[in-house]
């Protein structure tokens, strides 16, 4: 068994530090997926390198994903203007 090198899992383990997720809070054995409660509150947590520590609070589905995916919504400062297409000169195109 070939096994990595010890430097290459503590950067790979390192590079996962700060990633958040959330542990909704229902009762007993209930269901856990975030689509079959969307009303029940939730816990945030983040990762610390060795462990989940608390990290916030959600009251529903919809400030979870608001917290967890904040980066994906903010668009990015310099977004440019969209280019126009061009005529295509690939061979899928029809010759004129």
């Amino acid at each position: 068994m070939d096994d990595e090198p010890l430097s290459d899992w503590a950067e790979r383990r390192d590079a996962k530090i700060g990633r958040l997720r959330a542990v909704p809070l229902v009762p007993g054995e209930g269901p856990k997926g975030s689509h079959l409660n969307p009303e029940a509150p939730r816990a945030i947590q983040r990762w610390n390198g060795y462990a989940w520590e608390p990290y916030g609070f959600a009251s529903d589905l919809a400030e979870t994903r608001r917290i967890l995916y904040s980066e994906a919504l903010t668009p990015p400062a310099a977004m440019s203007a969209p280019q126009p297409l061009r005529s295509g000169t690939g061979r899928h195109r029809r010759p004129r």
